[in-house]
């Protein structure tokens, strides 16, 4: 692909979804000008949230349209539109409308956290109370105690004044997604 991008410069590509979106991001990375456009044959909220996180800019279910529709789809994300459908844009919508995260990683980048936990850490980085993240989670009040108890050990803190410390200094934001109760 890269050769016949060499050759023959192209404005969007259509790229087929795959079981990740590493293939995306990389392409994303190596070839920031191009528009992209994933091809899905069903529609899972995985696959669309991640390929816009991955540089797309459109995401076309091949299932429910016609040729017509794709070559329509190709045209505005040519003219710089954003291609996407209802149901699409609502995945994106909940994923925004998720509390943000902390990636909280070791030293070799490994995960320590589940992804309910990093939520936990987010909230009580935002500074809320164990009654407002569990109100936020819709847990109970105790469930965040155990929560936290269990990220104390898990990171070898013991005060949520060290937890937020630790955080801001071994994590990132990061969007992470809502994970029901």
């Amino acid at each position: 692909m890269v050769m016949a991008i060499a050759k023959d410069p192209i404005d969007v590509a259509l790229i087929k979804a795959e079981e990740d979106s590493s293939m995306l991001r990389s392409f994303h990375r190596t070839h920031p000008q191009i528009a992209k456009v994933l091809l899905l044959q069903e529609v899972n909220r995985e696959p669309v949230v991640n390929a816009f996180r991955s540089g797309a800019r459109g995401v076309f279910h091949l299932a429910d349209s016609s040729f017509r529709m794709l070559c329509k789809c190709i045209q505005r994300v040519h003219q710089g539109q954003i291609w996407i459908s209802n149901q699409h844009l609502a995945y994106l919508i909940e994923e925004v409308a998720v509390a943000p995260g902390m990636r909280v990683v070791n030293s070799h980048g490994i995960k320590l956290l589940t992804p309910r936990e990093e939520q936990v850490v987010a909230l009580v980085a935002d500074g809320l109370s164990n009654r407002e993240i569990a109100q936020e989670l819709g847990l109970s009040e105790h469930t965040i105690k155990k929560y936290l108890f269990r990220i104390f050990d898990k990171l070898g803190v013991s005060t949520r004044v060290e937890l937020v410390l630790y955080a801001m200094s071994h994590g990132a934001a990061h969007p992470v997604e809502c994970i029901p109760a």
